[in-house]
């Protein structure tokens, strides 16, 4: 049975700013957003549909408004209040930054809706910390939440986004229903993500493997993390990344596609392409940003090109860890086929897929519409897995 709600749909025939509104809407049970704030923005969206500015227009609107808001609470001595304010605005901008063309206004955005996020959760959450992890001849930002009341060495997750979310979003989607298990959570931008594009612009590469390494050593030089008991995970376009780095770096105990990448990443940007050329309303993502996380921003034949190396067909039969795959049935970014195919391919004896339906209560893409739906099996089947002796 298919939805045809106006939660996932909040802009009918317009799938580009209803899966960005979606994705938004998402983050509401984690007290990052407020649905009225929501409403109200996409209701003055609604009829301004075809002006080109409009969506960054109202959405950093309304995070302005909460600035101001959040720098009185702060200026009162009111913390934790500021902290609400100031995570909800962050978001907002960062919302608003999603269809900007990379230039120096993008940058900006992006710099500010980074710092009031991490504003935000800093002072909500005094579990977590924000980290640099080095890579190669530079480091990659993070945040790391440790798991409350736990003295000893506990279990971690290394969670690596998708190709337009951000660690900040991760630590509350994943680390929170990880920590209340006793487990910690390090979000990682990798390169082309987050905050490694936006202000650092390291590009996405199909050798993700290094980042995954690099994570690993970050957290287990740590007193607070059991270096027996750390998995990798990575959700929509991350689904390739955690793969990757599955089998690259056997150091870890388990990995987690939370929803598989395209089988094809190449063959999938062209179809997209040729949609945007026929209805660039028809897509999930803008015209550019593909190009953009693939550092091609002006050239979109030399991403594609790019992304041929981006392939888990010689590559999952390399993975011999614990792997889960989780994937919406109804998924109309990444279709199903493409998880079916990853899990054939593993070469892992323990491996696992769920196909997650409207019973579930999901039916979207990494499960946008109710990302517990989603974490809630993969924390369960982790939960398994660290188990193990």
């Amino acid at each position: 049975m298919s939805y045809s709600g106006t939660w996932i749909t909040q802009f009918p025939g317009n799938f580009n700013w209803s899966n960005a509104a979606l994705v938004t809407k998402g983050m509401a049970p984690y007290g990052a957003v407020a649905l009225g704030e929501i409403d109200d923005v996409c209701e003055r969206l609604k009829d301004r549909q075809h002006e080109a500015d409009a969506w960054e227009e109202e959405w950093c609107s309304m995070g302005a408004r909460l600035e101001e808001i959040a720098d009185a609470a702060e200026a009162a001595g009111h913390k934790l209040t500021a902290g609400n304010y100031y995570l909800r605005a962050g978001m907002y901008y960062f919302t608003g930054e999603r269809f900007m063309y990379p230039g120096k206004r993008k940058r900006e955005v992006g710099a500010k809706s980074i710092d009031l996020q991490t504003k935000g959760l800093l002072r909500r959450y005094s579990s977590l910390e924000r980290v640099e992890v080095p890579f190669e001849h530079t480091s990659l930002p993070a945040l790391f939440m440790k798991a409350p009341g736990i003295p000893e060495r506990a279990p971690t997750v290394v969670v690596f986004d998708g190709m337009d979310n951000c660690k900040e979003m991760s630590v509350l989607v994943n680390g929170l229903e990880f920590a209340a298990r006793g487990w910690n959570t390090l979000a990682i931008d990798g390169p082309g993500q987050g905050e490694s594009l936006r202000l650092r612009e390291m590009y996405a590469r199909h050798d993700y493997e290094g980042a995954g390494t690099a994570a690993y050593n970050h957290v287990t030089a740590r007193a607070d993390v059991d270096p027996k008991n750390v998995a990798v995970m990575g959700y929509s376009f991350g689904g390739y990344y955690a793969g990757r780095v599955a089998a690259f770096e056997k150091r870890y105990a388990a990995g987690v596609a939370f929803a598989a990448l395209h089988w094809d990443l190449a063959a999938w940007q062209r179809e997209i392409k040729r949609k945007l050329e026929s209805d660039p309303k028809n897509t999930a993502q803008s015209a550019f940003h593909f190009r953009w996380i693939m550092g091609h921003i002006e050239d979109g034949d030399a991403a594609i090109s790019k992304a041929e190396a981006f392939s888990l067909a010689e590559v999952a039969p390399k993975i011999d860890m614990p792997f889960l795959i989780i994937h919406a049935e109804e998924d109309k970014v990444v279709p199903v086929a493409s998880a079916h195919k990853l899990f054939e391919a593993i070469g892992s004896k323990v491996k696992h897929l769920k196909i997650l339906t409207g019973k579930d209560g999901s039916y979207y893409h990494a499960q946008a519409d109710n990302r517990q739906a989603g974490v809630d099996y993969i924390a369960d089947w982790l939960e398994d897995i660290f188990a193990k002796p």
